[in-house]
């Protein structure tokens, strides 16, 4: 069949807007690009392990799919220095491009990475990373907090500690950010109920031995000691609090980080007993806990932490308001309007953002250490109520 001049060059446009529309359906629905900097090195790597583990299972579960579009990961190491951390998300924007970000465990590698994400307006869904400051005078309303915050955790504990467990306490806790925060919340509540701080303690990120401050905390003889330390750090003190022979004599009272599973399964008997305030535990009672506990079971062998928690509603978080936006996220404004618009029932029970700061909304438990079934796992021995960081 011959054409006329008219009709190719007829015919040739409607094939370059044919080729054109089918460019930009496969343009959408490109891979949603996820930049993630956590810690696969030094001693909050087992931190970074479980929130990713998490992410992965709840991606697995969907089929790696959200908004129609494929997931990809870009991993990169926070490390514990914040300079890197800021480095590494730069990089992800920058240079791979990422369609938002997530991760971040340490408090201080938030805050320097906050300017950068606020002033270039990339999202980002911190999944770990506590510091009071990210919904407060350093808010961002590009930055959403998936995890919990020092208050959040550690205030209401201070008055349960006073009321129940003894009013002469001894404190210990990681010299940085979030230890010092977290040691101000407790305080807060602690001292209007009547109790007195008998010394307070705090300790270099990474220490080896504990072996000085534990000798204080013998010397002032406290009725309980509240702390704060994570990751290896916490597996050496409490292996050392044992052996001083504290365990037993001194009610232990943290934050949960001190006492979650992956610190459990490492530090055994030693830690039978020990309370903590959190925002999830493994035996937590809810249809969706132990549907989330059984998966990653099965799924990793090992027990879930609240790290893996935070990474899996993390994950959910996002394919949800991706799914909102139909794989669309392009426009930041209205990623941000999704991701305030998620809600849902997860294994912490209901999850919620505050849309004036960007915190999640959550009950925080009391957990103690026991011999569960034949094995060590935090029991939740009270509920203190949903609680709403103050902004």
């Amino acid at each position: 069949m011959r054409y006329t001049r008219r009709q190719l060059v007829q015919r040739g446009l409607a094939l370059g807007m044919g080729l054109a529309l089918g460019n930009g359906v496969r343009a959408q629905r490109e891979a949603l690009r996820i930049g993630v900097v956590l810690p696969y090195s030094g001693v909050y790597a087992q931190l970074g392990e479980d929130i990713t583990n998490g992410m992965l299972l709840y991606f697995e579960e969907v089929k790696n799919q959200a908004g129609g579009r494929s997931i990809q990961l870009i991993r990169e190491d926070e490390t514990a220095d914040p300079a890197v951390a800021l480095r590494k998300v730069t990089k992800l924007a920058e240079q791979d491009r990422v369609d938002l970000l997530t991760g971040l465990v340490s408090t201080a590698s938030a805050y320097a990475v906050r300017d950068y994400v606020h002033n270039t307006r990339n999202v980002l869904v911190v999944s770990n990373a506590g510091g009071n400051a990210l919904t407060r005078d350093r808010k961002s309303p590009y930055i959403f907090r998936t995890s919990f915050t020092s208050w959040q955790v550690s205030f209401p504990l201070g008055r349960w500690v006073a009321e129940r467990i003894g009013k002469r306490v001894a404190i210990v806790a990681a010299d940085y950010a979030f230890g010092r925060e977290s040691v101000a919340a407790f305080k807060e509540s602690f001292l209007a109920a009547g109790g007195q701080v008998v010394d307070e303690i705090y300790t270099p990120l990474g220490s080896t031995d504990y072996s000085a401050a534990i000798t204080r905390l013998v010397r002032v003889r406290p009725q309980a000691v509240y702390g704060f330390l994570a990751g290896s750090d916490a597996v050496i003190f409490l292996k050392q609090y044992a052996q001083f022979g504290l365990k037993g004599s001194v009610p232990l009272t943290t934050t949960g980080f001190t006492v979650e599973e992956d610190v459990v399964q490492a530090v055994g008997r030693d830690v039978e007993g020990a309370y903590s305030s959190l925002h999830w535990a493994v035996r937590l009672a809810n249809p969706e806990n132990q549907r989330f506990v059984q998966a990653y079971q099965r799924r990793f062998n090992r027990i879930p932490s609240v790290y893996a928690m935070q990474g899996y509603d993390t994950a959910r978080v996002i394919v949800e308001a991706v799914n909102a936006l139909k794989g669309e996220v392009a426009n930041k404004e209205k990623l941000v309007e999704a991701l305030e618009g998620v809600r849902f029932r997860g294994p912490r029970g209901l999850f919620e953002f505050d849309p004036k700061t960007h915190q999640v909304i959550q009950n925080i438990y009391v957990r103690q250490v026991r011999d569960v079934g034949g094995g060590l796992a935090n029991a939740v021995v009270a509920d203190l109520g949903r609680v709403r960081d103050p902004g």
